[in-house]
């Protein structure tokens, strides 16, 4: 065990706006850690600078004992941080497979462009078994020739992960996943979410499903104008008072 991301003393402004105003946190190996809270509160935006997609004005994310603030996110993914977004980030017009492939060009680069011109070699060959490994990992192999936006919204849902797995990640950041899910569509990617850190992969999770949340992670910390409200399992955060009043004390912002 041991912290693999800490968040410390972290700053982020925009303009006259402090969205995340002094935030720290760890994220532990082997975990599923939770960020949640009322609308506005910073979590996506904790997000953004976690995988490069902001700078921080203060503050910085170390990754294994690395200071990575403010690198370009394809830098930040080829350490091994990879983040899906709220918004199906698909290519809708190629296959599962396809998409897959596309996934897996962070350790492969030369090969995935001999697998989309159709070249030979073993570079390819080992980049197209990755590919069908996911797919299969995800239930998702029986419908590999099918276009990605045929699939129904849980499907894209799990695809997507599939993509941000194909590239090894170490830490799997999600963004919402269970957005717009069933009952019987969250209970499967919950059984993905486990599986996936089962794998060895930690997951930092931002959601609004609440009885997802309660039921996947190991350790939460709750946001509430950027700052950290409260930190602990599930347990303890479903009955803080403080938790209670950040979401039920303004109802147009609760999950």
């Amino acid at each position: 065990m041991g912290s693999l991301l800490s968040v410390e003393s972290l700053i982020m402004r925009f303009g006259g706006l402090v969205a995340v105003d002094g935030l720290s946190f760890s994220v532990e190996r082997d975990e599923i850690h939770g960020l949640i809270g009322p609308n506005g509160a910073g979590k996506t935006t904790t997000f953004n600078v976690i995988s490069g997609f902001y700078a921080p004005s203060a503050g910085r994310v170390v990754y294994k004992g690395e200071d990575i603030s403010g690198l370009k996110m394809h830098v930040v993914a080829s350490k091994g941080v990879v983040r899906t977004f709220q918004h199906s980030t698909l290519f809708l017009e190629l296959s599962l497979f396809e998409n897959v492939l596309v996934g897996c060009h962070l350790h492969h680069p030369p090969s995935l462009a001999r697998a989309i011109l159709g070249g030979d070699g073993a570079g390819r060959r080992a980049v197209r078994d990755r590919a069908i490994e996911i797919l299969t990992f995800f239930n998702l192999a029986e419908r590999g020739d099918d276009l990605a936006a045929e699939l129904p919204h849980g499907m894209q849902r799990a695809l997507g992960m599939a993509v941000a797995l194909a590239s090894r990640p170490d830490l799997l950041m999600l963004d919402e996943p269970f957005t717009g899910m069933n009952p019987e569509e969250t209970q499967r990617m919950m059984e993905l979410v486990r599986r996936i850190r089962d794998t060895g992969v930690t997951v930092l999770l931002v959601e609004h499903d609440m009885q997802a949340v309660m039921g996947l992670c190991d350790r939460i910390t709750v946001l509430n104008f950027g700052r950290i409200l409260v930190e602990g399992t599930p347990d303890e955060i479903k009955s803080n008072p403080d938790v209670i009043e950040a979401y039920l004390g303004a109802p147009h912002h609760a999950a």
